[in-house]
């Protein structure tokens, strides 16, 4: 099997967009995890995606903003809310690299509870906030439900200067055109497209996250392995496309 490239400025793979929306202020926070761990907590059909023959744990913290459908405007109020998410790193028969949420906690009911119907993605309603202090900036998160109820994130990072070159590390966590999800009996994948990820460096202040725990992963042990900033990019999904049954095997690397 072919894996595609791990290309940090594709062109658009689908021909119409089924949803439109901007995501800004991202901290990108991960850390490295071992294949055989993340393995039975992915999608059937697909498989761990590996860097040097190690997996990640993304934990994102960032705001949506005018989610919408096709070419229609962003849904006032509802569409435009803070999000945090524990993600991990795919790839399936087709070689399509991806992500696949093990949660996404959110700050408006009413989105969660559309994409939990519609696409089975695992959204939770949260409490959340982002506060800035010149170029300190930080997430606060507590969730509400469907639980476990109580589970809070906190993160303060301080954004440091833009990278001209992002390292072969931070393109592979960071450039992702697509996601993988079992929904109604199937592996589906759900690809998107944007510019380029304008990405700066950031250095952790504070973090105290049970959400990582909660998402059924290890705790992360020590400080993480990168820590990245984006003042954002607009985004388009395309409809999403059942993922090729997965053939036996060992999962491939890079």
């Amino acid at each position: 099997m072919d894996i595609e490239p791990v290309d940090h400025e594709p062109r658009q793979s689908f021909p119409w967009a089924v949803l439109r929306q901007r995501w800004e202020d991202l901290t990108f926070l991960h850390w490295a995890v071992a294949p055989e761990v993340v393995a039975p907590l992915l999608p059937a059909g697909t498989r761990p995606d590996t860097f040097d023959g190690v997996s990640y744990v993304g934990l994102i913290g960032f705001r949506m903003v005018g989610l919408g459908f096709g070419r229609g405007p962003g849904v006032p109020y509802f569409g435009t809310f803070w999000e945090t998410n524990v993600r991990l790193y795919s790839v399936d028969d087709a070689g399509r690299r991806a992500v696949v949420f093990r949660s996404l906690d959110a700050s408006r009911l009413v989105p969660v509870l559309v994409a939990r119907a519609t696409l089975r993605l695992p959204y939770l309603w949260s409490s959340m906030r982002m506060d800035r202090d010149g170029d300190r900036l930080t997430y606060r998160c507590r969730r509400r439900w469907p639980g476990p109820a109580g589970t809070t994130s906190r993160m303060a990072v301080r954004v440091g200067e833009p990278i001209v070159d992002p390292t072969p590390l931070e393109h592979f966590v960071t450039a992702r055109w697509g996601l993988h999800t079992r929904a109604y009996g199937r592996t589906l994948h759900l690809p998107n497209w944007h510019p380029r990820w304008p990405l700066h460096r950031a250095e952790v202040l504070r973090l105290d996250d049970e959400l990582v725990a909660a998402a059924g992963l290890p705790a992360p042990v020590g400080p993480p392995v990168s820590v990245l900033y984006s003042p954002g990019v607009p985004v388009r999904f395309g409809p999403p496309v059942a993922a090729r049954p997965r053939r036996a095997g060992p999962p491939e690397s890079q």
